[in-house]
């Protein structure tokens, strides 16, 4: 939905006035963040929700005080704080409330689906409210048995405090000390009970001197005779302090393991607040339910303004979507016009956010995707740009995002400028509406609009009555007749002269005479044919965004495709390579095991297992097909002999040998083979060698090295039992024919040992040239004792 139009219709107001009816925090909270939705299903059941509130309250009303705010105090629980006595009050407050309201739809005699159920869900928490009211009462303080424990220090602490009081009392009453009193009363200083004594006593009086008066003529004297027995009352305090934290801490304990719950308790009764606040205003507003559509009809029998006091309000029937989408609206200012449209885009919004609507019963309404307001003076001060250039903005952008089921409300449309130019602007406008279908209702003082509005389809002209005998508005809308011309009979009225008004009928009579000579038949092809132009040049941007789009995901399919494969790939080669060793490991038992009885048989037969091993492992190769997009497909103008091509089925680089129409004879490794063109790709051109270097037995000599490279070299090498230095110019080579290749990643077995070679290693891997980065093998590669390999 669109924000701007929130703030012109005013719809903050509506769900201010529904927060005042909702009765806790959570309801009111709900209330303000009331959206209206777009979803018809959606609005529906909201709808009903309210319709269920005003059926029961028309009969009773829920039980709904009580309801705390607890959500952060479940927080704090949540992470392990104490919760004050309080904050206890107020989750025991609001379990009672969860409670009674459970109790009250298990009990309603009327069927209300959607309420019930929610009530349903509230899931009481008996032993954690029977443990809150076991510990606080009804004044929100601890009871005095709240535990054993409690009540045992308690009633020491009420006995210690009573001996004390009888010794100070009997000290205030003994004749040796009266004189030394500057009051017989007793005091607390330092949670300690004193005896108030004169300061010239002091040496008299056995004590603590706890303070002093501000003119020090006062002492607070502890006497000798309570400081063991103050002693007693301090430690019990601290004692009881102790107890009432465990309390505390006990029950918060309890509050967080239930903290879910809670929550979940507490969304249901801010859901179940919030909907008694939408039926509650429907009450006040005296209004009822809609009938909603999907077919752009709205028909609104006394429509009132929801937020125009009730006895100053006038009724008005608001008819659009059936026979027509757009209604133009004439008539004289403060008749009313405007306030016909902000009732019906704020009835809209209400309606679409599950409210009632103050209306007629039987009224309905249809749905809209976004409702676009282009109301009251927009003039910007900080754009310096006038009323006219801010209206022409806000249209434009609404022109570049409406939809054939939005609602549009324009007012004044095409004012603040020259009246001929904003009349033919207001008409293309209107024309363009039309033909995107939108609902539209705008209101204007052109004339010229009337006419525009007989002779097309879809649109229908209204007014705002007028009473001539009173020269006041009516307010009331009236649908099929234009706004007729008030000037001349309101001047009258006011004692202008006949002749003037004569003057001025036949000074508009000829006006409108010279008005129809001043189109010319070129000007008119002209705009035709710019129009075409306009229309030719968007056509072309879509089209454009649409190639872009389908390329882009082209493009992230591809990508997609080679992740999978590489990955794939991947994931077979190091199966392969496990396999491999697995196997090597029982063939060297196997020849452990074997005398040398049949030994020739017994190596041919590990040589037939090791060359199907590498084959498997050559199939599982990730190098070339781990590169996305590998190639370009074959030019048959373009390729010679000699060219470098990829074979797909293959997964093999090759050297075209011979070009036979649309095959192709490739020398793929030993493999020499005939193949179609679009089996291949293209990878690169013949080199060709400067002139008068002998290049024949060189190429092919380096074109046989390479594919024999690429064919025999294998993903793996085991260099355990190698010094430092040997295994470094075995992996230089290695690392050389892997590259020429076109392998991707190598493993190299290196073992764990004392890891001297593993580190000797790692230190040449780090300088190599053709190395893009390494780390460890997988666990089930070889974990610490083999390195893993990327390859730039």
């Amino acid at each position: 939905m669109e924000q701007d139009s929130f703030k012109v219709l005013e719809y903050r107001k509506i769900t201010d006035k529904l927060a005042e009816y909702a009765g806790s925090a959570l309801g009111k909270e709900k209330a303000h963040e009331l959206v209206p939705s777009s979803d018809f299903a959606e609005v529906l059941e909201w709808q009903e929700q309210t319709t269920e509130a005003v059926k029961v309250l028309s009969m009773s009303a829920p039980p709904l005080g009580g309801i705390r705010d607890i959500r952060l105090l479940l927080k704090k629980a949540g992470k392990g704080a104490i919760l004050e006595l309080e904050e206890l009050q107020n989750i025991m407050s609001t379990m009672y409330a969860m409670r009674t309201i459970k109790y009250f739809f298990r009990d309603l005699e009327m069927e209300s689906p959607i309420l019930q159920e929610w009530a349903r869900s509230l899931e009481i928490l008996g032993q954690l409210e029977r443990n809150l009211n076991n510990v606080i009462d009804e004044h929100g303080n601890m009871r005095e048995d709240a535990s054993v424990e409690l009540r045992r220090i308690r009633r020491e602490l009420k006995s210690s405090q009573t001996r004390i009081k009888d010794k100070i009392n009997a000290i205030l009453h003994d004749g040796a000390y009266q004189k030394m009193f500057q009051d017989a009363i007793v005091t607390v200083r330092d949670e300690r009970y004193v005896i108030p004594v004169k300061a010239e006593y002091r040496a008299h009086f056995p004590g603590l001197i706890h303070d002093q008066s501000a003119s020090g003529s006062t002492l607070f004297i502890e006497p000798m005779a309570v400081v063991e027995l103050n002693n007693d009352v301090k430690q019990l305090t601290l004692a009881e302090q102790q107890e009432i934290q465990r309390i505390l801490r006990q029950l918060s304990g309890e509050i967080q393991r239930e903290k879910e719950t809670l929550s979940a308790n507490c969304e249901i009764l801010g859901d179940i607040d919030f909907t008694f606040a939408k039926a509650r205003l429907a009450n006040a507003m005296k209004a009822v339910r809609p009938l909603l559509n999907e077919e752009g009809r709205t028909v609104l029998s006394n429509a009132r303004h929801p937020l125009i006091a009730v006895d100053k309000v006038v009724p008005t029937t608001i008819s659009i979507g059936q026979d027509y989408r757009m209604l133009l609206i004439t008539g004289p200012n403060t008749g009313g016009k405007t306030v016909t449209m902000k009732t019906l885009g704020l009835l809209v919004l209400m309606a679409q956010a599950g409210l009632y609507l103050p209306v007629d019963q039987g009224s309905e309404i249809a749905l809209y995707a976004n409702i676009y307001a282009d109301i009251g003076d927009e003039q910007s001060i900080e754009q310096s740009l006038s009323t006219f250039s801010a209206h022409m903005t806000h249209i434009v952008s609404i022109l570049d995002k409406v939809e054939s089921d939005d609602l549009l409300l324009l007012d004044e449309l095409g004012a603040g400028t020259d009246p001929e130019e904003g009349a033919a602007l207001a008409m293309s406008i209107l024309e363009k509406l039309l033909e995107v279908q939108a609902t539209t209702i705008a209101t204007t003082h052109y004339s010229e609009l009337k006419t525009f509005a007989y002779t097309r389809e879809g649109i229908e002209n209204a007014c705002v009555e007028f009473d001539i005998e009173t020269l006041r508005p009516t307010y009331r809308l009236l649908i099929g007749i234009p706004g007729a011309s008030n000037a001349f009979a309101i001047s009258k009225r006011l004692g202008l002269a006949d002749s003037l008004i004569l003057r001025a009928q036949q000074l508009v009579k000829a006006d409108h005479a010279q008005f129809e000579h001043v189109i010319n038949e070129l000007e008119n092809e002209k705009m035709m044919y710019e129009q075409r132009n306009a229309d030719i040049a968007e056509r072309q941007a879509r089209v454009k965004k649409l190639e872009e789009k389908l390329l882009k995901a082209k493009e992230e399919l591809s990508q997609k495709k080679g992740d999978i494969i590489r990955k794939a790939k991947d994931k077979s080669a190091a199966l392969i390579r496990q396999t491999r060793r697995e196997s090597e490991e029982v063939i060297n038992q196997l020849k452990e095991q074997f005398d040398d009885q049949g030994i020739r048989a017994r190596q041919q037969a590990i040589q037939n297992a090791r060359a199907k091993i590498n084959e498997a492992s050559a199939k599982a190769n990730p190098g070339i097909m781990a590169q996305k997009g590998v190639g370009q497909r074959i030019d048959l103008k373009k390729i010679r002999v000699g060219d470098t091509v990829y074979v797909k089925k293959l997964d093999q680089k090759g050297t075209v040998l011979e070009i036979q129409g649309k095959d192709l004879t490739v020398q793929v490794g030993a493999l020499r083979t005939k193949l179609k063109a679009n089996a291949c790709t293209f990878l690169a051109h013949k080199v060709e060698e400067k002139p008068g270097v002998n290049t024949g037995s060189r190429k092919n000599s380096q074109s046989g090295s390479f594919l024999q490279k690429t064919q025999n070299i294998g993903r793996d090498i085991d260099i355990r039992g190698m010094m430092v230095d040997e295994a470094e110019m075995t992996l230089g080579k290695f690392i050389d024919d892997a590259v020429i290749a076109g392998l991707s990643q190598v493993l190299i077995i290196h073992g764990k040992g004392t890891g001297a070679l593993r580190k000797g290693v790692h230190a040449y891997l780090k300088n190599h040239r053709n190395v893009l980065s390494f780390q460890f093998a997988d666990i089930n590669e070889g974990g610490t004792g083999a390195t893993v390999v990327e390859l730039k």
